[in-house]
């Protein structure tokens, strides 16, 4: 799908989520999102859904307050943290490899202060309820993240389930893992090496950036590919709500290629 063009503003207006609702890929040891219709059209002349759901499903920011106890929930950042311009990194990845410091360095455009810095492995385009796209990503490491803090960026969004390796959550040794049980040892096969060895700390970089108070978007995608190597404007409000580690979002990118559009004065 192509962007939309806003037929007074000229704005493109891209899609940058996955879609969200029944049968919605779900991190292995979640359970899935569940929805029926409490009222019908056909028996009551109008519809309202129920559902219940984790919000760690589909494209979601989470807050400081997903890693960090007692830290600042969604409902409590300022809206500024989720509207701004930023970069769309191209930083292609295969199954395991992490993204670096110097990856980060040499990608364009160059990252700026204040930015919005969204990350593409390529692992966007494996998004389905699969052992590739949660258990074979690539991730972040910590130095990649400890760069970006000290760029002075205000948000970050990737497009794999996780912001680490995968071997550095629970889908392999940590907390309540592995979740996907053949992880460490196919690790093993694979590389001859030991996965908790390789990735002794839990979710490293996502805690780092968290701590810092930047909050992530995970699991970015749509038509991440038509901006990417762009500068961009981005939006991508979550509820306010105020105990919410995390929240599903419509994460939209915008260009104004004529460069004529003026938000309102309040005039």
């Amino acid at each position: 799908m192509s962007a939309v063009a806003d037929p007074v503003s000229g704005l493109q207006l891209y899609e940058l989520s996955h879609r969200w609702g029944y049968n919605a890929p779900t991190l292995p040891g979640l359970d899935d999102v569940k929805i029926y219709r409490s009222v019908s059209h056909a028996r009551n002349g109008v519809m309202t859904q129920v559902w219940k759901a984790t919000m760690h499903v589909s494209t979601h920011v989470n807050a400081p307050l997903y890693l960090i106890p007692n830290a600042p929930a969604v409902g409590e950042l300022a809206m500024d943290k989720f509207f701004g311009s930023g970069v769309v990194l191209n930083i292609p990845k295969g199954k395991w490899e992490l993204v670096t410091e110097k990856d980060l360095e040499q990608a364009t455009p160059k990252v700026e202060a204040d930015d919005i810095v969204m990350i593409v492995t390529g692992w966007h385009r494996k998004y389905s309820d699969s052992k590739e796209y949660f258990g074979y990503a690539p991730g972040l490491s910590l130095k990649a993240a400890q760069w970006l803090a000290a760029k002075g960026v205000k948000m970050v969004g990737i497009d794999n389930a996780h912001v680490d390796h995968p071997l550095a959550t629970s889908m392999g040794p940590h907390r309540n893992g592995p979740q996907i049980k053949y992880l460490l040892p196919e690790y093993k096969k694979a590389t001859g090496r030991d996965a908790i060895a390789d990735f002794p700390d839990w979710n490293p970089a996502h805690r780092y950036l968290l701590e810092k108070g930047i909050p992530t978007i995970v699991n970015v995608g749509g038509d991440i590919d038509d901006v990417v190597g762009k500068r961009c404007t981005f939006q991508a409000y979550p509820w306010q709500w105020m105990e919410g580690e995390a929240c599903v979002v419509r994460l939209a990118a915008m260009l104004d290629p004529s460069g004529s559009y003026r938000i309102e004065s309040g005039k």
